[in-house]
């Protein structure tokens, strides 16, 4: 019944939350028997949607330590699948690729095939997808795409919607940080395609959202702007909170290419309440990064600086090298315009230096050519 609720009404849905508890509830009744272990996963996978991260990974946290009491293996994988998804909302990017890993290393297709259906999507498929946006942050944009594709690759094998609608909607939100738009609408359509097809609330919304970036970004600003206004309410409507602050960023930076920067800023603001009330810091430095650009454009250098240095620092702290190369290239570039380039270039050389990988990316050409300018 969860699992049906989740595709239809949306996993952050009141309904479905009813329909689990009730489930942990039985669940315990019983004496938490090892076969429904899934059931603390859906429930943790059901608050983090709603952005209750703390509970989700108390949730998470105690399926692991039963599941390795009881040293039972699909247990394992459920429980290190949920602490991944919290640690990662919460901007611990290592801990969640390494139990997104571990996810991987156990996950056997035979042995685990009931957890399709008590998950409701394949797990290391779901794990694919969900590395690809870590490995991103982390600084690894090649090994990213990579683990995208491979996730959008084995759900199409499979031919199981749920997983692809799931894989899609992870890839565009990756494929939005990166920057390719093209292929951006290609996943897109697709994941509109199969959301309409199978009527999935959640994933239908988020695919309304980045319709509205790529309209905006292929130069419909006021038709971009209101296609992400309405896949925001769509999103809302389902319970979810989850990639909330990122997707308001959306909207805010096409307010931000249609002039309208009073509303980028409040919609900022509107974004950093909200992880302030949620916990949901993986994007944290982007919205700092962004509001200064916003004050820069507006001609309030010091101000934009603050910013600049929360994001960096906010950054260095989740060890989010590509959102620290973000913030120490607006640095620089503002430290280049005062005429401070030998501290612009001691500033951007050493972050771009720690990168192996994504030189064709635009954040590492565009952190190049900072550097090329500054000589």
């Amino acid at each position: 019944m969860g699992a049906a609720l989740q595709g239809v009404k949306g996993v952050g849905a009141p309904q479905t939350g009813h329909a689990y508890a009730r489930a942990r509830e039985l669940w315990e009744r019983l004496g938490s028997p090892s076969e429904f272990l899934h059931t603390p996963y859906t429930q943790s996978f059901h608050h983090a949607f709603r952005g209750e991260y703390d509970l989700a990974q108390r949730l998470a946290e105690d399926l692991l330590r039963l599941s390795r009491q009881r040293n039972h293996s699909a247990g394992l994988v459920l429980g290190h699948l949920s602490s991944a998804r919290s640690l990662m909302y919460g901007g611990k990017f290592g801990p969640s690729r390494s139990h997104l890993e571990e996810v991987l290393a156990l996950y056997d297709p035979i042995s685990h095939r009931p957890l399709v259906h008590q998950a409701g999507t394949h797990p290391h498929v779901n794990s694919m997808a969900f590395l690809g946006n870590v490995l991103f942050c982390l600084g690894y944009p090649d090994q990213a795409l990579t683990q995208s594709n491979a996730a959008i690759a084995e759900a199409r094998r499979l031919a199981h919607a749920p997983s692809l609608a799931q894989s899609l909607a992870f890839g565009a939100v990756l494929l939005s940080l990166v920057g390719d738009n093209a292929v951006l609408g290609e996943w897109v359509d697709q994941l509109v395609a199969v959301t309409i097809e199978q009527g999935f609330a959640h994933w239908g919304a988020l695919g309304g959202i980045y319709r509205g970036w790529v309209t905006a970004k292929n130069g419909d600003v006021a038709e971009g702007i209101s296609l992400l206004r309405s896949g925001l309410a769509a999103s809302r409507a389902t319970g979810a909170e989850t990639y909330m602050p990122h997707h308001i960023a959306l909207l805010a930076r096409a307010c931000g290419v249609a002039g309208q920067i009073e509303d980028a800023l409040a919609l900022l603001d509107d974004a950093l309440r909200l992880v302030e009330r949620t916990g949901e810091r993986w994007f944290a430095a982007e919205l700092n990064r962004h509001k200064g650009q916003l004050l820069l454009q507006q001609g309030h250098p010091e101000a934009a600086e603050e910013l600049y240095r929360k994001a960096l620092s906010t950054a260095v702290e989740q060890e989010a090298k590509l959102w620290e190369l973000r913030a120490a290239a607006g640095l620089a570039r503002l430290r280049r315009d005062q005429g401070r380039c030998t501290e612009a270039r001691d500033l951007l050389a050493p972050v771009y230096g720690w990168f192996t990988e994504g030189f064709n990316t635009p954040d590492l050409k565009e952190a190049r050519a900072v550097l090329d300018e500054l000589g």
